[in-house]
């Protein structure tokens, strides 16, 4: 049976691609899926770690379930769970795999944050 962490309200997670060599090495098998992290604000984050942990312990798995930018429900696979606590709330980090073959990522050389010395 899996477990499902489902976002119920806001807007769809932003996923972040990770370059971690632990989540790289986490990909075998005959599909490509890609490792991301997605920061998501909850109200008990340790709960739900907690609950990613028992999924994991008794050989079952979680998904992350959500609607993507287009409205389409989703589902994405939950390899790690982590929990912050912050001054507004605790923050839950999830490491997912994604599809390779419907991920589209966004490079941001942060480039456009500088002002164009030259034209001073």
């Amino acid at each position: 049976m899996d477990d499902k962490i489902t976002i119920i309200e806001g807007p769809p997670p932003v996923f972040e691609h990770v370059n971690d060599g632990w989540a790289m090495g986490l990909n075998e098998g005959p599909s490509l899926f890609v490792p991301a992290l997605t920061r998501l604000r909850t109200f008990n984050g340790p709960a739900l770690v907690e609950r990613c942990y028992r999924a994991w312990h008794s050989k079952g798995s979680v998904q992350l379930h959500y609607r993507n930018d287009m409205g389409l429900e989703q589902n994405a696979p939950i390899l790690a769970a982590r929990n912050v606590e912050t001054d507004e709330g605790h923050v839950l980090l999830l490491w997912v795999y994604l599809d390779g073959e419907k991920v589209e990522f966004e490079m941001d050389s942060g480039d456009d944050d500088h002002a164009d010395d030259s034209d001073l």
